[in-house]
């Protein structure tokens, strides 16, 4: 049986300063974006795509920060991706632990608020 979903391809997160957290992505995921406009600024991390937008300065419409949705950035130790993250400024909100079998996951804030979440999985192995 085909699906005519084919995995994650875009993560977007709200700013409210699109140059300081373009700087910031830029150091924390070691890459410069391959897009920047002042409504969009698109990295490619390893074939997937992660996103910045400003914030809206409604309250109500798109606003920075967890809005109930985790995605996860596969990492090969989540150790030290985690530290990374923190290193480059973030601040920790779930630090490094089992979720069952060898699966570990991790999640930091970034500047604004937005949760960036990392993981550790040896069973799973994305089919591009």
């Amino acid at each position: 049986m085909s699906s005519q979903f084919q995995g994650l391809r875009t993560v977007i997160y709200r700013v409210k300063d699109m140059a300081a957290a373009k700087a910031w992505y830029s150091k924390a995921f070691e890459t410069e974006p391959y897009f920047d406009e002042p409504f969009y600024i698109g990295f490619n991390i390893a074939g997937y795509e992660l996103g910045l937008q400003p914030a809206a300065d409604d309250a109500d419409a798109l606003a920075p920060g967890s809005g109930g949705v985790e995605t996860y950035w596969g990492v090969p130790d989540i150790t030290a991706a985690y530290n990374s993250l923190i290193t480059a400024g973030a601040t920790p909100y779930d630090p490094p632990r089992e979720v069952g079998g060898d699966i570990m996951v991790a999640m930091v804030k970034d500047p604004w608020g937005n949760i960036i979440g990392v993981i550790y999985n040896p069973g799973f192995e994305a089919k591009i």
